[in-house]
């Protein structure tokens, strides 16, 4: 009977042992959601730079995607689906205060040639203050809204006198183009779009703006805390991809337009306006995402003003 559970012991413990470097492999798994937008993760996944420098540290890339803002990706993340994806600062922050578990761990200052205001040639609409009276598309609680919002407190715009039509991205651009908006306040790929293909004007850039928005990478806290290591291979070769770019923004701006399926002939532009330097995160892009997220609080935007200082982590 003593042999007899001996050995049943020495199965057990022999099934345990088989089992362990497939719950080690399971354990090496990175998944990061892309979004169509001219960002370092869709320029990554588009070379494969990620897959390779993780597969020589023994770490499996899973892509899921692609999701058309940043949102619905914040929403995968929330929900335990990707480990790692893009958004603006603005999108981070709406989040951050919906209580969604993420840390921003990169940032790049956006062009002032990335983001605007957008409305027809012939509307005659030719500067922000134009806007009162008109309809103007934005994604809630995102770039778009704020871009609108920062515009019209920037030229002394009553935001009452403006209608803000809530549409997603892809659904802006239709009612752009049919007129069911008279503007569209939003960011690149969609800008550039608007002003080649959809006989757009733009009526303030980033800077007429006085937009302090930035692209953001961001992590679940759980993956932060759990994989920091994974979290740092991962950023490491984002920094590369993105000095790439930087030295080479007609070729990222190509393969940003591939990916985005958007006509080749826009590559030049979104090259030339999103390839910037991204950076991990300082104090002084800290106190900069804090500034935003104070701004958006104050005018209703966002319910309250979230912690982003415990919503950053600091990488090399």
């Amino acid at each position: 009977m003593i042999k007899k559970r001996i050995f049943l012991a020495a199965l057990a413990l022999a099934a345990v042992t088989s089992l362990a470097p497939a719950v080690q492999a399971a354990d090496q798994v990175v998944r990061i959601g892309w979004l169509r937008g001219p960002n370092d993760i869709t320029l990554a996944k588009s070379r494969g730079t990620v897959e390779k420098a993780l597969a020589d540290k023994g770490i499996k890339v899973e892509w899921a995607g692609p999701f058309p803002a940043a949102a619905p990706a914040f929403e995968a993340l929330n929900a335990g689906a990707i480990d790692i994806t893009a958004g603006s600062s603005t999108s981070a922050i709406a989040a951050l205060a919906a209580k969604i578990p993420l840390v921003v761990f990169a940032y790049q200052k956006m062009a002032p040639g990335s983001e605007g205001i957008v409305a027809k040639a012939d509307s005659g609409i030719t500067s922000i203050k134009d806007l009162a009276g008109k309809k103007v598309a934005v994604n809630r609680g995102g770039t778009g809204e704020y871009l609108l919002m920062r515009g019209l407190e920037t030229n002394g715009v009553d935001p009452k006198s403006v209608q803000r039509v809530y549409l997603s991205p892809s659904d802006s651009g239709p009612s752009f183009t049919q007129g069911h908006v008279d503007a569209w306040a939003t960011w690149d790929p969609f800008l550039t779009i608007a002003e080649k293909a959809y006989d757009g004007k733009v009526v303030a850039d980033g800077a007429a703006i006085k937009s302090d928005n930035a692209v953001v990478l961001v992590a679940s806290s759980e993956f932060a805390t759990g994989k920091a290591d994974q979290l740092q291979f991962v950023f490491d070769v984002i920094k590369s991809e993105n000095a790439w770019a930087v030295a080479n923004k007609a070729e990222a701006g190509a393969i940003w337009a591939k990916e985005m399926n958007v006509p080749a002939d826009l590559g030049p532009k979104i090259g030339e306006n999103n390839a910037v330097p991204t950076t991990a995160v300082s104090e002084a892009d800290v106190q900069q995402i804090g500034a935003v997220a104070k701004w958006y609080a104050e005018s209703g935007i966002i319910p309250a003003l979230p912690d982003v200082a415990s919503g950053v982590v600091s990488l090399k």
